[in-house]
């Protein structure tokens, strides 16, 4: 391989053609593959290609091709892979068309010849030009049957092929559909797993006040019949309006306990895909302390500062609310397990904080999800988003957390990126367009 890489070095770049080049690159490409290195394997391949199509060389052009479709079948990509492979044949037929032409154009040429030679000699080699004329035009319709033949067999063999191949494809797509629908379903129980404890403790408050508020109507309802007996008409409004207000604290923490409820459920049902306006400030601050609890009742020895930084004139925004409480929820759940995994290392001098921030940004909105914790490595920085991959211990994460929240930022028209920094922490930012 090192001789290849030489052959494309600066110091040869003035000496190599271009289609030198191409196939410098096509070789380094084919070692790569064999080494299990897609990546580089897909570099010069690729460059193999811009090049050959650069000098418009289509033998390189289709072995090219044939490399980048194994390259990609490799990588299970079956679609890059069958579109690659078209391309080759495409390629190989025109080559085949091509040279076929250059046959029977040859024999034709040497046809004409030999007759011009025989006019040169008419009366010696009259009878003898007829037989060669016939004999020619014989060997081409021979040759020329054959090579349709050929080609015809070879076209229908290629057609089986791909038939097959498209199949196979097709099959293995479903398979791959079922299996990410399965996965996704997966990950959301996880994450409401997470989220129960979080929700009894976050019912428990507005269920303390709706009992809390029914005894002492209770208490008051009694000394409203005392009162009436009495006649006493000014004590009677007064345990009246006590009564009243108490009534609307219930319904205050009742309804508070059916929107936690409501929550749950959209959380754990399958997403309808449909928008609709949603308070992302209230969103935010309902996540982040369903997470917080959570992890408290599954770790008593867990704490964390919460921050919250809202932005109020963000207002209403056209979402799914339910996939986007999934992204905010897989963050926030993340920015705790770092924090505590720091805390675990630096107990004494060390103070945990998760901060949630959303700011308007003319026609977007940004939020932000904020730790102090370890920050993440450079060297898998680029990876984070890929499904299935996750630093956590076995059993800890499916690694599919990061990539969802990805695809879900993306299907609302909006980008998710992390600013980190190793040893200091990580800021998660999303922008979401105002529509």
């Amino acid at each position: 391989m090192m001789n290849y890489r030489k052959a494309v070095s600066v110091e040869s770049l003035s000496t190599l053609s271009s289609l030198d080049m191409a196939k410098a690159y096509q070789r380094i490409a084919q070692e790569f593959m064999e080494s299990s290195q897609a990546d580089s394997g897909f570099y010069y391949a690729r460059m193999s290609m811009a090049l050959a199509k650069l000098v418009k060389d289509p033998f390189t052009i289709a072995s090219v091709s044939s490399l980048l479709s194994k390259l990609f079948e490799n990588e299970r990509r079956f679609d890059s892979a069958f579109l690659y492979q078209q391309i080759a044949l495409k390629t190989n037929d025109s080559l085949f068309n091509s040279e076929k032409q250059k046959q029977v154009q040859t024999l034709v040429f040497n046809d004409q010849l030999h007759k011009q030679e025989l006019a040169a000699e008419k009366d010696k080699l009259r009878s003898r030009a007829w037989i060669y004329g016939l004999f020619a035009g014989l060997v081409i319709l021979i040759v020329t049957a054959i090579l349709l033949i050929r080609n015809n067999t070879q076209k229908k063999k290629a057609n089986v092929l791909l038939g097959r191949q498209k199949e196979q494809i097709e099959t293995t797509l479903s398979e791959l559909k079922a299996a990410q629908a399965q996965l996704i379903q997966s990950e959301k129980m996880a994450s409401l797993g997470e989220l129960t404890a979080g929700i009894a403790h976050e019912i428990q408050n507005p269920l303390n006040f709706v009992n809390n508020f029914s005894e002492v109507n209770g208490e008051l309802i009694r000394e409203l019949v005392e009162e009436v007996d009495k006649g006493n008409k000014e004590e009677i409004k007064a345990i009246a309006n006590d009564i009243k207000d108490n009534e609307e604290k219930i319904s205050h923490h009742g309804k508070r306990a059916d929107a936690i409820v409501k929550g749950m459920l959209q959380h754990s049902r399958t997403s309808s895909g449909q928008k609709e306006f949603t308070d992302i400030n209230a969103l935010c601050d309902e996540y982040l302390r369903l997470a917080y609890h959570g992890l408290r009742a599954k770790d008593k020895s867990f704490n964390a500062g919460i921050k919250t930084e809202f932005d109020p004139s963000i207002g209403k925004i056209n979402t799914v609310p339910q996939d986007i409480g999934r992204v905010l929820l897989n963050l926030i759940n993340n920015a705790f397990y770092a924090v505590n995994e720091r805390a675990k290392l630096q107990a004494a001098s060390y103070t945990p904080q998760v901060i949630v921030t959303t700011k308007k940004l003319n026609d977007q909105i940004e939020i932000c999800v904020k730790d102090n914790g370890n920050g993440i490595p450079q060297r898998i920085l680029e990876k984070i988003f890929q499904p299935f991959f996750t630093t956590k211990p076995t059993g800890q994460g499916t690694g599919l957390g990061l990539s969802l929240a990805y695809d879900i930022i993306k299907a609302h028209g909006g980008e998710i990126r992390v600013e980190t920094t190793e040893g200091q922490g990580s800021n998660f930012i999303i922008k979401l367009p105002i529509v």
